[in-house]
Formats: structure tokens, C-alpha cells, sequence
């Protein structure tokens, strides 16, 4: 899947891609960037560098240790940020395209996501163990606080662009929570489940797989990894809380979701006849457009490229995986102790047993 649109929220290109071909898998796990260059891995531990002025140029390919899981650019456009499946963090030099990569910092557990605050001073890392770390970005070791409350594994992170003090995080506890993430304080916690989609069934884990935010309005958009299902939040700045405001029913998966400066939503799905939907704010409702002018020019060349996404179609999520395996053994423990107590009683009535018995007793 592809989808690349401007980010109203940095200014520059927020990319998801996930392509497989006869051969090879092929996934760009995430990028951002802010218009000079433009940063993406595969599977095969490549980390390739663009430079998009004056024209496109292709400036690296380095090998990265182990598949990498999320990248960010710094504000500066002096680094690219990788996080592994290992739980490190590496900086990539874009001035110095052809050098190697530096550790920055690691956990102990697989990292999901990385992200930084708009002034480059804050390191921001969700891993699988439930924990956000902020550390600061000119010493990584120096870790300013964690953010702790999610119960299961830490998905998406993002710094709020119009309050770059508040973080936004997705979990597959089924929440979306608001941070203070200098301090480490919650201030707002939205449970999806309670959500009135009726595609989720009463039990069904309902996990969320991308983020959009426009900053037209503090509007968040959010994608589900198993509904075909987008949500509209809107940020409350006064009371630090999200407010659910529509949701954008799908005919199947979404694959991305992107908003233009404008305001207008886009959508991708996983449908050859109509795979680009776009969304328009119209008198406090999300609408459907088709008079969009790409509109019908960008999904024509999606139908045209449509073998290069058939390897997406109908993919399980990637997320079931991440959940905590419980077990519990205690019936076994207790049926085994009932089976022990049995065989001790049956071997007290056996005469046999007690006759056995005495005998030794005579011996010694």
C-alpha cells in the first residue's frame, strides 16, 4: 500500500508503504520528514536516503543491523532516527549520507515507534512492555521521565504540533491517551471500546494502526488495524481532552489515512474499484468528495499499479502478536494434586502395601 501526502502538521511528507512482490517483501515502515529529504527502510535492512530538492536524488543505501520498526527526521534535518526490533535507537547522519550509524539508546524491550518534540530536545520511544521513555536528545542516558499507564503494548506515539507539551499515544490496551510527557503525568484517557462501531463484536480487541492529525481545527483521525472503521477526535486544548466527533465507515480495510493542509482527509483502502477516498469538513460533518481534482487521477494510477498491492490484501494484522500470552496452569496443578492424593489413599487400603510394610519395619 501507498499513500504520500502532504503533512499539514510538520510541513512536510508522511509516507506508509507495504509492498510485496513475487519475490521479495517489501515495507517502509514510516517516515517523516520536512520537504529536504525523505528516509525509508525494508525488510531486507536497507535504509535508503533521498534528498526531494531541487530535484530527487537518491544520496545512500546503508545496511541497518536488525529490521528497523519506525524512523523519524529530526527538525533539523541533521539526523534520521531508526528504531530496531532489538529495542535500540540509531542516528544516521543526512549531511554524511554514506556513514554508519550511531547507538543512541535501547530498551529491553522491541521498540514500536520513536518520536521527537518540535524543538529536537526530547527523545520519545514506546516499546512492547508498555513503557514510554522520554530521554533527552544531547544525552540519551539521561532519561527525563516515563509515561506509564497503557496495559498492554505501546503502538503509536506523536507530539502534538499546536501543543508541542502534550503526546498522543495508542495501545493495544484499546486506549488513546493525552501526556504530559516532560512530567509524565496522564490528562486524558479514551477507551475505543466503548466506541459505538457496529462492526466490533462485544469481546473484540479494537486496535488502532495509523494517526493523522490535522492542525486546522486540532482534528485526529484514526484508522483501526481490523475495522474498516475511521474516527474523527478533536483536541480540546482548554480541558486536555479528545472528542469523539464521527465516524467514517469503510466498505473494507483501510490500508492509511493522511490530511492535507487544507483540511481534507484521504483515505486509502484496500479496494482495486475505489482505493482513494477523500473527506471534506462540511458544516461540522466529514463528507465524501469526488469532485476532488487528484481524486480520479491518483486512483486511475493505483488501479494501473494494482499488482504491486495485491501482496497486502487480506493480511492478517501484525498486531496479535504483540499481545501477552497468559497462562494458566492451576487446573492442571489441582488435578494433578487429586490425582497424587487418590493414588496415596488406594495405596493405604491395599493390604499388600500394609503387609509389604510391616515386613520392613521387622527387617530394621
Amino acid at each position: 500500500l501507498f499513500a504520500a501526502t502532504p503533512s499539514s502538521a510538520i510541513g512536510g511528507w508522511a509516507i506508509d508503504i507495504s509492498v510485496s512482490t513475487m519475490s521479495a517483501a517489501f515495507t517502509i515502515v514510516y517516515k517523516k520528514g520536512f520537504g529536504t529529504y525523505f528516509a525509508l527502510t525494508d525488510d531486507n535492512k536497507r535504509l535508503i536516503l533521498f534528498r526531494t530538492k531541487p530535484s530527487w536524488e537518491c544520496l545512500s543505501v546503508r545496511s541497518v543491523i536488525r529490521r528497523c520498526t519506525s524512523l523519524i527526521i529530526t527538525a533539523a534535518e541533521d539526523k534520521i532516527l531508526v528504531a530496531d526490533k532489538s529495542g535500540d535507537v540509531y542516528s544516521y547522519s543526512t549531511t554524511e549520507p554514506e556513514n554508519a550509524g550511531t547507538i543512541e539508546l535501547g530498551h529491553l524491550s522491541l521498540l514500536l515507534d520513536v518520536a521527537l518534540s518540535p524543538d529536537d530536545q526530547y527523545i520519545l520511544t514506546a516499546d512492547r512492555d508498555e513503557k514510554i521513555r522520554v530521554s533527552l536528545t544531547r544525552a540519551p542516558h539521561n532519561i527525563v521521565s516515563f509515561c506509564l499507564g497503557h496495559r498492554e503494548f505501546v503502538s503509536k506515539i506523536f507530539v502534538i504540533p499546536n501543543y508541542p507539551e502534550l503526546l498522543l499515544s495508542a495501545s493495544g490496551d484499546c486506549t488513546l491517551r493525552l501526556w504530559e510527557y516532560k512530567s509524565g503525568k496522564e490528562v486524558h484517557c479514551c477507551h475505543l471500546n466503548s466506541l459505538s462501531t457496529s462492526e466490533a463484536s462485544p469481546n473484540e480487541k479494537v486496535m488502532l494502526s495509523r494517526t493523522a492529525y490535522c492542525c486546522e481545527g486540532n482534528y485526529i483521525a484514526i484508522l483501526y488495524d481490523c475495522l474498516p472503521t475511521v474516527s474523527i477526535f478533536q483536541l480540546d486544548p482548554e480541558t486536555q481532552k479528545l472528542i469523539r466527533k464521527q465516524n467514517i465507515p469503510l466498505i473494507c480495510k483501510g490500508w492509511a489515512i493522511a490530511f492535507e493542509k487544507t483540511g481534507g482527509l484521504w483515505i486509502l483502502q484496500e479496494d482495486m474499484q475505489t482505493p482513494l477516498l477523500f473527506y471534506q469538513l462540511v458544516k461540522g460533518q466529514w463528507q465524501s468528495s469526488t469532485e476532488e481534482r487528484g481524486l480520479i487521477k491518483m486512483s486511475k494510477c493505483i488501479r494501473d499499479n494494482w499488482t504491486a498491492f495485491e501482496g497486502s490484501v487480506g493480511k492478517e494484522s501484525c498486531y496479535q502478536n504483540l499481545y501477552k500470552a497468559s497462562f494458566d496452569n492451576m487446573a492442571v496443578y489441582l488435578q494433578k494434586k487429586e490425582e497424587r492424593l487418590q493414588q496415596r489413599k488406594s495405596k493405604r487400603k491395599d493390604p499388600q502395601h500394609e503387609s509389604n510394610g510391616q515386613t520392613k519395619k521387622l527387617k530394621t
